[in-house]
This record gives structure tokens, sequence and C-alpha cells, in this order.
């Protein structure tokens, strides 16, 4: 029997009188990899930063290596082995990889003065432990995503962890990159290092996952080993219901051509691009990450300005020189970033909604109709099904696939005859992406022409009639949803 790392009883925390979590046990032992699972607000980023001591619960105990903690600090954690790697991996893209692995636990043994060699030696050591060959000398902000990543494992290394929390550690990695961690999850299991690992995607979490534990409403609802859960199981217990993953139907009739492009490109970005968009089809676009998509979805929305080519709009070539060209010919586009690009964070639920449409939100004397945009915002709360008790409320207080309905419900206010939707559900829940997409497919049925940008596998060949590969900035092929499995694309 494993021995037990961390052991949390009857946990509970409640913040203005709403309950994120309530009487929550979990043990996690040493060199076990644990998925936590739950829908967006359910109570996971609570429970981690109870474990990490940024939160003191309301109720209940914290054991770690043997001893209780009454008050958890964020020090004592660090100091008991548990360290979190955050989506965005916390690093200093300033700063050195040496300097980056280094500083931290240096600082931890109190030096008041920095040894350069040192830190140098420390961070090759931690490095060569995992067997991973980087340039300590390198500027962090220059490395690819899967490095940086690395970079903050080793960090977390270097000051003894014992516990790693991976909070969507996949989310901006290759496939291959996703592999090569996975590797590295293993070999520090290994080691005896407990892996506790939250993601959204369910082929990864079956592949890599030993145990699970899934939280709804702030509850624990189920637990066990992994190997007991199947898709439906793990999809049931997470959101209270059923989830048909059925395949979108290529329309049996396609309607008028909504877009054309001729060899469009961006000089140095992609280049020759060719594709035309019916009405009533989703049409996806899919490729590694540099190979170009994020780029054409903002050239054709106008973000990005094309240096060759022609665009042509149900066959009449324009000319997109910003998003308000974009919008006055229909085009709408539901950003990659929703935080940064998306929504306006610390405004209202009713602003963020009529932000793209508000001059048809003004009556003839050129006043906003109050009335008019309180009962379409209700509307859309209502057929996107966004969970919030009030219209009112700041869009930074739903949780992420909320927010992501209200960026749909922004843009489809202003009745757009194509939408572009770049990875529409990333860092999104089951529920919420089963909505979104489901939601996608009526738009399409009921004349929309719809551009699905995205590398998750699945989501391209169950939501798509058709989809295009790019990489280093060409489309190298055009296939039918039937053509292609997921191992194969």
């Amino acid at each position: 029997m494993k021995k037990e790392l961390i052991k949390l009883k009857g946990i509970s925390k409640n913040f203005a009188g709403v309950k994120a979590l309530e009487n929550v046990d979990l043990v996690i032992h040493e060199g076990e990899t644990r998925c936590l699972a739950g829908e967006n607000g359910g109570g996971k980023s609570t429970l981690i930063k109870i474990i990490s001591g940024f939160y003191t619960p309301d109720e209940g105990t914290i054991e770690i290596n043997g001893k209780k903690f009454s008050k958890l600090t964020p020090r004592q954690a660090i100091n008991e082995g548990i360290q979190i790697i955050y989506q965005d991996f916390a690093v200093f893209p300033n700063l050195s990889v040496a300097e980056n692995i280094a500083l931290a636990s240096e600082r931890n043994e109190g030096k008041k003065l920095v040894n350069w060699k040192s830190i140098k030696e420390k961070a090759k050591k931690v490095m060569s432990l995992i067997n991973i060959s980087i340039d300590p000398d390198a500027l962090l902000g220059e490395l690819p995503v899967a490095d940086k990543q690395l970079v903050a494992i080793c960090r977390a290394l270097s000051q003894d962890a014992k516990l790693l929390i991976m909070d969507e550690p996949t989310t901006a990695l290759t496939k291959k990159e996703v592999d090569s961690l996975f590797g590295l999850v293993r070999e520090l299991q290994a080691r005896g290092i407990a892996i506790l690992f939250i993601s959204h995607k369910l082929e990864e979490v079956f592949e890599i996952a030993e145990e699970l534990t899934i939280l709804r409403n702030g509850k624990k609802v189920i637990e066990g080993a992994m190997k007991d859960f199947d898709s439906d199981k793990f999809i049931y217990y997470m959101t209270g219901r059923k989830i048909e993953q059925t395949a979108f139907r290529k329309p049996e009739k396609i309607g008028r051509r909504l877009l054309k492009a001729e060899k469009i490109g961006i000089k140095s970005v992609f280049k020759d691009v060719s594709f035309e968009l019916y009405a009533g089809e989703i049409v996806g676009i899919t490729g590694l990450l540099g190979s170009g998509r994020s780029e054409l979805a903002k050239a054709l929305f106008g973000l990005e300005r094309l240096t060759q080519g022609d665009l042509y709009v149900e066959d009449e070539k324009v000319k997109l020189n910003n998003a308000s060209d974009a919008i006055h010919r229909g085009i709408a586009y539901v950003p990659e970033d929703r935080l940064t690009e998306g929504l306006f964070m610390p405004h209202s639920i009713t602003k963020n909604t009529i932000s793209a449409s508000l001059p048809h939100m003004l009556n003839r004397a050129g006043f906003i109709k109050n009335k008019y945009i309180t009962d379409k915002v209700d509307e859309w709360i209502k057929e996107l099904k966004i969970v919030t008790p009030s219209q009112i409320l700041p869009v930074q207080s739903l949780s992420g696939g909320n927010q992501q309905k209200v960026v749909l419900a922004k843009w489809l206010t202003m009745n757009p005859k194509i939408l572009i939707l770049n990875c529409p559900t990333v860092g999104v829940d089951i529920g919420a992406k089963a909505d979104i997409h489901l939601f996608a497919r009526q738009l399409a049925e009921k004349g929309m022409g719809i551009i699905l940008i995205s590398d998750d596998m699945p989501e391209v060949l169950n939501n798509c009639n058709r989809f295009f590969i790019m990489k280093k900035g060409y489309i190298t092929g055009e296939y039918d949803v039937n053509e292609l499995d997921g191992e194969t694309l």
C-alpha cells in the first residue's frame, strides 16, 4: 500500500454565502496519478488553492506527510513539496532557463548573494534527472511552449516536489508534445512523485490517470479507479446528465456560397489558401501551433491584412481592412482567447452581449432601448443555457464555459451570415462544450456558414462535414470527415 501524501477531511469553503466546496474528502498517495475532474465552477480551483495554502478552508482538516495543519500557508505547502504547474506556467520570459529553474530554490535556501555558476549547475542537474536538454543560458521567452512547460516542471523538482498539480497542462501542446509530457509524468510517478492532473480532454485523462475524483457543485460525487469508468459514466457523473456524442451530418442540400478565398495569404505567415464556404456547412480548419490557422481566422475577420489573393463574400469581391468591414459583411468571429480578445471582463453580461450590435439597440431618437436589451439578453441566456442569477453581474463572475457562451451571444445578436469559431472550447468543461457544439450545428441547420478552427481532433471530426489541414502556412489537403479517423488526422 502506497504511503498517504495528502489527506483532506471534510473540507468546506464559502464565498459570500455561496458554497464553493462542501464536505470534500480527498486522499493522494505517493507516486499516484489522479485526475481531478468537474465542470467549470465545480470547485476544482478552490480545492487546489486550499491544497497549496492560498485559501484557508472554513471547515475540515489538512494533513500532509503525516503533519496536521490548522492553517496551511503557501510557504508551508511548498516546504512540504506541493507544487502547481499553472496553465500559463507562471514563468519569467525575460530570465534565462537556469534562472527560472534555480532562483526559487536559491531563495528558499536563504541565500542573499547570487552565485551564477551554482544556479547553472543546479539547473543542469535537475534537467538531467528527467533527461531533458535545454540550453540553460537560453532566454525563456524565446522558447516554444513545450520547453516552457518543461522548465516549469524542473523548477518544481528543484524545490523537492512531492506532489505536482498540473492544471490543463496540454492546452497549448501538439500531440507529439503531449506524448512526451505523458512519458515524463510516468517517469516522475516511478520516482514516487504524485500527480494531480486537471483536464477537460477525456482521451488524455483515460490515458494518463490511475485514479479519478469528480466534483460537481462543490461536492465530491464519485471517486475510484480509472479502469472502472468509461467515457459515458465519466460524463454523466461530471455533468449530471447524459450527453449524446453524435457526429454532425452533411447537409442534404447545400445552400448558396457565402465565402470564397482565392489564393489568399499574409507574407511570411500563410500563402495560397483557397476554399469555399456554403450556407448550412460547418467547415473545419486544423493544424498544429504555428501552422497559420489563427492568422487565417483573423484575416477573414479583418484583424490581419491580407497581402495576396482575393476574398469574396456572397460572390462580391471585398477588402477587409478592419473588423468593422467584416461585421458590415455579416462576418462574426469568436476568438481563441476569450479573456483578452472576446470579453470586457469587469462589465456586465448585458453590456458584453450587446457590445457588437449596439447601433441596433437604439431607438429613432438615438436612445438605448433598455427594455428591448433586457429581453434580448434574457433570450440569449435561456437559448445558450448561460448559468447566472442575473444578467447585470460582471462576466468575470461566470465560469469559463458560460463566459464563452456570452462571447457567442455577443456575435449572434448581430445575426451574422458567417461565423468563425477559433478554438471555441479551449478550457471549457464537457457540458458547456457539448452545448456549444449542439448550438453550432443548429445554427448551420438554419443556414449559417460556420468555420471551425481547432486542433482538437474529436471536435473537428464530430462537428464538421469537411475540413482542411494547414501545415507551415499552406493548406495541405481537404477531407470529408468520413475519410480519416482521429489517429490518422
